[in-house]
């Protein structure tokens, strides 16, 4: 059930949410101000491109982490977790829809504060 779901999210649009976090992850690196951010963009894409059978764990939560989290909150956190919860909103209104509400909860929640998490199968 878990690969149905997982190409099902695939196919109708998370491969345009994957690809859009490895082009940022990819624009962080380039930059060397947001190079502390490229790991958080490409684990970001790994988890957009199949959600299913992932959960999100904490890695680190050292200081640096807190830093560049509020960092990351304030320029493009809320933003980011605000969109993902407006489509979760929207799907959670059909029954159908509800595995992948939850899903884009998943990610509103990483995309607010990337660093130090990290993603594990379940």
């Amino acid at each position: 059930m878990r690969l149905l779901f997982n190409i099902l999210w695939f196919i109708f649009g998370g491969w345009i949410s994957g690809t859009l976090w490895l082009l940022a992850g990819v624009i962080l690196a380039i930059t060397v101000v947001g190079l502390p951010w490229t790991p958080a963009a490409f684990r970001l894409a790994g988890f957009s491109y199949w959600p299913f059978g992932k959960v999100i764990v904490e890695r680190d939560t050292g200081a640096v982490s807190v830093l560049l989290n509020i960092l990351w909150l304030l320029l493009a956190g809320w933003w980011l977790a605000l969109h993902h919860l407006a489509l979760a909103a929207a799907l959670a209104v059909t029954i159908i829809g509800i595995p992948f509400a939850w899903q884009h909860v998943k990610l509103a929640m990483l995309s607010l504060i990337p660093v130090g998490k990290g993603v594990a199968e379940v």
